[in-house]
Parts: structure tokens; C-alpha cells; sequence
């Protein structure tokens, strides 16, 4: 690995804005804030808008899409006519 061109990793904590949620996890971001820790260290503080204790997927009030509703509407909308209709109703032109 070439030395000098790849960005340093440091541990950092995340803070969920939204769920008050702070984890250990390490990044190359720079932060200017600080914060203790549990362990006693100061380590930078990342502020972060959602995580796993705010995401709608990983606290289960996820929406649960109605799709055989959009489906039938769908088929209503869009669906074939009868196939006898139109070629029976259509008029003949000559030249």
C-alpha cells in the first residue's frame, strides 16, 4: 500500500440527533467537537441525522405498502379491453 495517500481513521462518536443515540464506530471525518465517552476518553463527536435507534426499518414502524390495492387500480386503469370491441366497432376505411 503506497504511505501518504490514504486518510487516517479515527474513533469517533456517532450521535443520532433525533433519538439521542451516541455509538463508538471509527471514520475519517474531522470533527471539532468533542465528547466523554463511557470509557473515560474524549473522542470526536459526529452528529448524525438517523441511525439504527431512529431508522423506520430497524424500529419496526415501517409503513407497509398496500400493493394489491395499486395493482386492481392498475388493472382498472390500464387493463385490456375486450378483444372483440374494438375491431368490431372500428370503422373501414377505403382509399
Amino acid at each position: 500500500m503506497k504511505q501518504g495517500i490514504h486518510p487516517k481513521l479515527k474513533t469517533v462518536v456517532f450521535k443520532d440527533m433525533s433519538a439521542d443515540f451516541q455509538f463508538l464506530g471509527t471514520t475519517t471525518i474531522d470533527s471539532k467537537e468533542m465528547v466523554k465517552w463511557t470509557d473515560g476518553k474524549e473522542y470526536p463527536l459526529v452528529k448524525v441525522e438517523i441511525s439504527s435507534a431512529s431508522h423506520p426499518f430497524y424500529t419496526g414502524k415501517q409503513r407497509i405498502m398496500d400493493t394489491e390495492g395499486r395493482i386492481d387500480r392498475f388493472k382498472k386503469r390500464y387493463g385490456k379491453a375486450d378483444a372483440a370491441t374494438p375491431a368490431a366497432d372500428a370503422p373501414k376505411t377505403t382509399k
